[in-house]
Parts: structure tokens; C-alpha cells; sequence
């Protein structure tokens, strides 16, 4: 299968940015529950030592019947074994737990390292048409791991004076892999989270950010909001424990504006 065949059958989306804070779990657990809400069959997958996307999906403490996303990286076991089924139709997940802490050391001795998250994903690529990879706010093996495996990198920014802050090392990371392992790799898109549009500080960042990264920007902003920082304590995404909060709103209008992004 080409690779124009497999962006149109799936779409694999590293959620990234070095810089911690910054909304990565949030717009990945909340982005992936508005499209299969909608009727997409979306997978979840879980490359974080701290494992707050698999507790963000109701799912802390849970194994697949393969094992957790550790097993997956540095095991041959059937890729459908490492799958859990959430409490929402159409969102599956590959959890992790702590033990994925010594996978980076681990995975240095391993052959093709950097391919062992591809190796699991692509046999389940016609099962969903999309893969959420949340990825460690770090640019290690497990960050490299969903890089390769991707087709794009949505980079979710928080709104604050340091927004750009380190990156032009993300960017770096991402042109090295398009050299050395996945020439498609492309940016799906810029996200501004935590928006506070009282401030002018949350305008001035907003404006910059659309002046270096131009259209690659979502219109769609996240603004700050407290319900959506109050759902992962009950394990449930913030788009289904208040469907009617801001924050909500802005997530389903964000997998809107890619859907119709895809479209296009």
C-alpha cells in the first residue's frame, strides 16, 4: 500500500511539544472522544511514563490481554492484543503504566528501535481512521518512536509569554526524522490552549503564534477552563463530563474544523 493510500484509509497524529503543561493529554483524550463521538473509530495510544491518558480515559490500572503499551514496544505479541476498549463507542486504547519508565533504556539495545511503535500501529490502521499517540514532554526514543510511526504532529501551545520557547528543538527533531525515517512527516496543526482572552498577553502570544506558523494554525482556540481540568480526576474526558462547558465546546469544534481540514 502506498503512503497516500494509508493517509486516506488513517490518520496517525502525534500529540507533541517538549515543553510540559502545555494541553497534550487534554486535546488528546478530548479530540479523539468529539471524533468518536461522532461516529470515527479512534485509537488512543498511550507513550507516557505518566500514564495520564490511559487515567483521562477511565482506564488507570487496566491491561490489555497483550499487556500495556511497554509490552507492545518490546515484544513481537499480536499488535490487536495491546487494545482496550474505553466506556465510549468508537475509542479504543493502547494504555500505559510505570513501567514504560525504563523503556527508553531498554529500547537502546533493541533492533530498529526507533520503528518498534510503527511496528505495532500499522497492522491496525484499517481498524480506525485515526491514532492519537500522546507523547512525554521530552524528545527521547519514546517521543521519536511516535514520530516515525506518524503521518503529521498536532503541537499544542499554551498561551503564555514562553509559548515558542524550544520549538525550533521540536521542529529540529522533526526534520531529522523526516530525513532519516519518515519523509511525510508533516505538522497537522498548531492548537492554542488555555486561552484567556481577558489578557493581553493571551492576544499577543495568539497573534505571534499565527505569524510564525501561518495557516498551520487551527482556528479553533481552547480556552482555559476548569471543567476540563476537573475531568480527569473522575476518569472521563471533558467533552462527556460537561458536554456544556466552554471547554468542551471548543474540542468538539476542533475535530470539526479537522475533519473539515481532511475534507478539503
Amino acid at each position: 500500500m502506498t503512503n497516500l493510500e494509508q493517509a486516506r484509509r488513517s490518520r496517525a497524529i502525534a500529540v507533541a511539544n517538549q515543553k510540559g503543561g502545555v494541553g497534550k493529554t487534554t486535546t488528546a483524550v478530548n479530540l479523539a472522544t468529539s471524533l468518536a463521538l461522532a461516529g470515527h473509530p479512534v485509537l488512543l495510544v498511550d507513550i507516557d511514563p505518566q500514564g495520564n491518558l490511559t487515567s483521562g480515559v477511565g482506564q488507570k490500572g487496566q491491561r490489555a490481554p497483550g499487556g500495556t503499551v511497554y509490552e507492545a514496544l518490546l515484544t513481537d505479541a499480536a499488535p490487536e492484543t495491546f487494545i482496550l476498549q474505553t466506556a465510549i463507542d468508537n475509542l479504543f486504547l493502547v494504555p500505559a503504566d510505570r513501567n514504560l519508565t525504563g523503556a527508553e533504556i531498554e529500547l537502546v539495545s533493541v533492533p530498529e528501535r526507533e520503528r518498534r511503535l510503527q511496528r505495532v500501529l500499522t497492522p491496525l490502521r484499517d481498524r480506525f481512521a485515526y491514532i492519537f499517540i500522546d507523547c512525554p514532554p521530552s524528545l527521547g526514543l519514546l517521543t521519536l518512536n511516535a514520530l516515525v510511526a506518524a503521518d503529521a504532529v498536532l503541537i499544542p501551545l499554551h498561551c503564555e509569554y514562553f509559548a515558542l520557547e524550544g520549538l525550533a528543538d521540536l521542529v529540529g527533531t522533526m526534520r531529522r526524522v523526516r530525513s532519516a525515517f519518515n519523509p511525510t512527516l508533516d505538522i497537522e496543526g498548531v492548537l492554542l490552549t488555555m486561552y484567556d482572552d481577558r489578557t493581553n498577553l493571551g492576544q499577543l502570544v495568539a497573534r505571534d503564534v499565527r505569524d510564525f506558523f501561518k495557516e498551520k494554525v487551527f482556528n479553533t482556540i481552547i480556552p482555559r477552563n476548569v471543567r476540563l481540568g476537573e475531568a480527569p480526576s473522575h476518569g472521563m474526558p471533558g467533552v462527556t463530563y460537561d458536554a456544556q462547558s466552554r471547554g468542551a465546546a471548543a474540542y468538539i469544534a476542533l475535530a470539526q474544523e479537522m475533519l473539515a481540514r481532511r475534507a478539503a
